[in-house]
């Protein structure tokens, strides 16, 4: 007899561990983003240096939400997958190049330049893919009794470019608010500068998927549109956190921008998630479809039960330790 539905439960903590990563490990791909376009080299090194403690802790979220959904909704693999094989390459491949250089750049002289393009190129390529990956799953995928039967490259169209430019200003401005909270002086100073410009992309990009999503995919417009709900609630409190981030910034705080855009994400994600419950597999697969056995979740569960406290440990301990601002020529190097 099954006590508890196992599928709602997985659902929760595969999308916790979802928001999670895009959070945590979402202002230092932006950081990468940004990484050119610093003032000095000398802020380039702070700038590493406010998240080289914490960055590959992040990636953990990443690592238990793919395995956590390979346990417990394996048709996810066996349809999705094969669509995003290339997206999901070009991710981690970013992913790679950007780690190498976190601990090459700071050991090189004459080729440290080289590991600049490697941090700033991998955590760009990184950020456009996972946000083209969320425009294709925005589309749907062409699914034929269970198996993709689309072309490698279909994830790949004018809207999941727009969604990947988007989410790129988005870890920009992640990255932003974060320098804003971490550092001081002439480096604090840009971030103030850059945030503002960078919110209005956001803004722009937002308001043109917003825009745009209706006409293709035809249960968003009929949740969002022929029934007006209290599910708008979630876009309006994402309008709020675009104006406590200007507020904020204009009045000079300094951990408020972070703090509200942070908000700005989870409300946009919550409301990707409303608009898809509780189709997992674009137009017509729900959770309840492509979950594996009950016996098989209800396993899995007991072991994330004691691997998630540790996570959550070990990452606000960290945060705790490297907390408070990194100046230049201190640091985790």
């Amino acid at each position: 007899m099954e006590l508890f539905d196992l599928v709602l439960i997985w659902a929760f903590i595969i999308g916790f561990g979802i928001i999670m990563y895009v959070v945590m490990d979402g202002f230092d791909l932006g950081m990468g983003i940004l990484f050119p376009f610093a003032p000095t080299e000398e802020d380039r090194d702070t700038m590493m240096n406010s998240v080289a403690p914490v960055w590959d802790g992040n990636e953990t979220w990443l690592v238990l939400g793919g395995a956590g959904l390979l346990a417990a909704f394996p048709l996810v693999y066996t349809t999705v997958l094969p669509a995003l094989y290339i997206g999901v390459f070009l991710m981690l491949a970013g992913l790679i190049f950007r780690g190498i250089a976190f601990e090459f750049r700071f050991k090189a002289s004459s080729s440290r330049y080289l590991w600049n393009w490697a941090f700033a190129g991998g955590s760009t390529l990184a950020a456009f893919a996972q946000g083209a990956v969320v425009g294709s799953y925005i589309e749907g995928y062409q699914i034929t009794d269970g198996v993709y039967t689309g072309g490698a490259l279909d994830w790949l169209t004018p809207f999941t470019v727009l969604t990947g430019f988007g989410l790129l200003a988005g870890y920009a401005l992640l990255g932003s608010t974060w320098l804003i909270m971490k550092t001081e002086g002439r480096l604090q100073e840009w971030a103030y500068r850059i945030t503002i410009p960078l919110l209005l992309a956001v803004l722009g990009v937002f308001a043109i998927i917003s825009i745009w999503t209706p006409f293709v995919d035809e249960m968003v417009k009929d949740r969002w549109f022929s029934n007006i709900t209290i599910i708008w609630i979630l876009p309006a409190l994402t309008l709020l956190c675009a104006f406590q981030i200007f507020r904020s910034v204009r009045n000079r705080f300094e951990a408020m921008p972070f703090v509200a855009t942070l908000g700005l994400f989870i409300f946009t994600y919550l409301g990707l998630i409303v608009s898809r419950w509780p189709y997992v597999v674009p137009p017509d697969i729900t959770i309840w479809d492509a979950a594996s056995a009950y016996e098989s979740q209800l396993f899995l569960l007991i072991g994330l039960i004691f691997v998630i406290p540790v996570v959550l440990g070990y990452t606000a301990w960290t945060y705790w330790v490297f907390r408070g601002k990194v100046r230049a020529g201190e640091g985790y190097h």
